[in-house]
């Protein structure tokens, strides 16, 4: 409520008597308080949906980061893979320029012989030069290009022999003294996929073939050797291995994320269960505290009607008997009044012991004596209104702790509120039973029931659903029963009547 509409209640609330104006006024502010409690909630709950945020936002950034570094770690380890194998390959190639160089040419030079690799002899002393220098390496081939005219000399593949124009762009830098190597990678984490092509990795390192000394005046280039090895497999193992590390970082980040989210799941069931806890005791509290008001007030005003009621009661008796003198057949003017008095007077009853309820003084009693006893008073006058009381009590039931004149007034409220309930006439079955360590008591009538709604307010203060009544009966019955440690419950369905259950401990022996 804002302040606009305390201050238009307050106008009002002066109009009333001074004690009950105190209640009325004790009942807004309550109202204004479950307003700011709401508001309080909706407030606290606004840092946990904050720690929510942050730590699903931090699980991503972790995740990407995650993602994203083992991706560079992947690229860097391949890069040098590649970077290794092509300084590998430039010591292979300069290693087996100088073995050609001392067991191949300097013999030949020894002997005053032409290098013609196209002679078996000088062939097959050449192959053994260059399979004894590559062995245990994998290389795919390895080229010997003349100087003069881009010819090969000799080659591992014989296909290639006297072929003319087959050096690329290394041949022309080694022929100019420099050495080089270049790549040919076709392959990624992509070929992981299925249907995916084969992963390449060539590397081709191209050097000048040299005269050494001391055993040459210069160190001239006399041809070019180009080594071709191939590190498909190697390259392949590395993608499955940048695959395995990938997949395997996004299941630990699934997993982290699944956990954080099992996490922020639970907290949030475990702050709304509190949130719902706290806001049922909070209505709970409010409730009591409204209620105790009006308590008062209905105290305050019963106890102010209740003398004079007594007094026009005793009077109009009084009355009756002098109306029978004076004009006989006038006298059921002064019954009505009687019988209004009496109605009257139980409705102020039925105010002072809701508002008013006394402490149980508990001892050992028997439900079944109660409940024959309530029967029994009740009996006749149920009867004619054409409803009937049939009980159908377990014997051999143990004692239950409890107040005998307050369990008797719960009984008589429910069977008195199921007979009202059968304005046409009908049955109300009372039954008692044991149920584990608990003892239930059943009645059920046939009358129109209620529906979901009414189900729910029905232990409401004030709520009935019948043209007369206070809607005290079941509330007092309510206050009865949970001040006996007992529940009650209610089932109902429109047209096929209702039943009330009291659940009552036993008493320990």
């Amino acid at each position: 409520m804002t302040t606009c509409g305390r201050n238009m209640a307050r106008p009002l609330l002066k109009k009333l008597p001074g004690r009950v104006t105190r209640y009325a006024a004790g009942a807004v502010e309550y109202a204004v308080t479950d307003l700011k409690s709401d508001q309080e909630e909706q407030a606290g709950s606004k840092p946990f949906r904050l720690v929510k945020f942050f730590s699903y936002t931090s699980i991503g950034v972790v995740i990407v980061t995650t993602l994203v570094l083992a991706w560079v770690i992947s690229n860097y380890t391949t890069k040098a893979l590649l970077d290794r194998s092509k300084e590998y390959n430039l010591v292979l190639a300069k290693n087996l320029s100088h073995q050609i160089f001392q067991q191949f040419v300097l013999p030949l030079a020894l002997q005053n012989r032409q290098i013609a690799v196209q002679d078996p002899r000088q062939f097959k002393k050449l192959d053994d030069i260059v399979r004894n220098a590559t062995h245990g390496v994998n290389i795919k081939s390895v080229t010997i290009y003349s100087k003069k005219e881009n010819i090969v000399s000799y080659s591992t593949n014989s296909d290639r022999m006297g072929k003319k124009g087959l050096a690329g762009e290394g041949y022309d830098l080694a022929i100019e003294g420099e050495s080089t190597s270049s790549f040919e990678v076709r392959g990624s984490l992509l070929n992981l996929l299925p249907g995916s092509p084969d992963v390449s990795c060539i590397i081709k390192t191209s050097i000048p073939l040299r005269k050494e000394r001391p055993f040459s005046v210069d160190e001239s280039v006399m041809g070019v050797i180009e080594i071709v090895q191939d590190l498909s497999d190697d390259l392949e193992a590395l993608i499955n291995l940048q695959g395995t590390i990938l997949i395997t970082s996004i299941v630990i980040m699934a997993a982290l994320f699944g956990v954080l989210s099992m996490i922020v799941h639970r907290a949030d069931l475990i702050i709304e269960e509190r949130a719902r806890e706290r806001r049922r005791l909070e209505e709970k509290l409010n409730a009591n505290q409204r209620l105790a008001s009006l308590g008062k007030m209905v105290a305050s005003v019963s106890h102010e009607i209740k003398n004079p009621l007594g007094i026009i009661h005793s009077t109009a008796e009084i009355l009756g008997k002098r109306i029978a003198k004076v004009a006989p057949g006038k006298e059921h003017l002064a019954t009505i009044i009687i019988d209004e008095t009496t109605r009257l007077d139980g409705i102020v009853r039925e105010f002072l012991d809701f508002a008013r309820p006394r402490s149980p003084k508990l001892k050992n009693v028997a439900i079944n004596d109660i409940i024959r006893k309530a029967s029994s008073f009740m009996g006749a006058n149920l009867a004619k209104r054409g409803v009937t009381v049939r009980l159908n009590l377990a014997d051999n039931l143990p004692w239950i702790m409890g107040d005998y004149d307050q369990l008797y007034q719960a009984v008589m409220n429910i069977v008195v509120n199921g007979a009202q309930a059968m304005p046409q006439g009908g049955e109300v079955r009372i039954t008692s039973r044991l149920h584990g360590h608990r003892l239930l008591v059943e009645i059920a009538d046939q009358g129109c029931g209620m529906d979901a709604k009414a189900v729910e307010q029905a232990f409401n203060p004030f709520f009935t659903t019948k043209s007369r009544g206070t809607g005290l009966g079941l509330a007092i019955v309510k206050n009865i029963v949970e001040q006996h440690h007992a529940e009650i419950t209610v089932e109902s369905n429109e047209g096929r009547g209702t039943t009330f259950t009291l659940a009552f401990p036993v008493a320990r022996k």
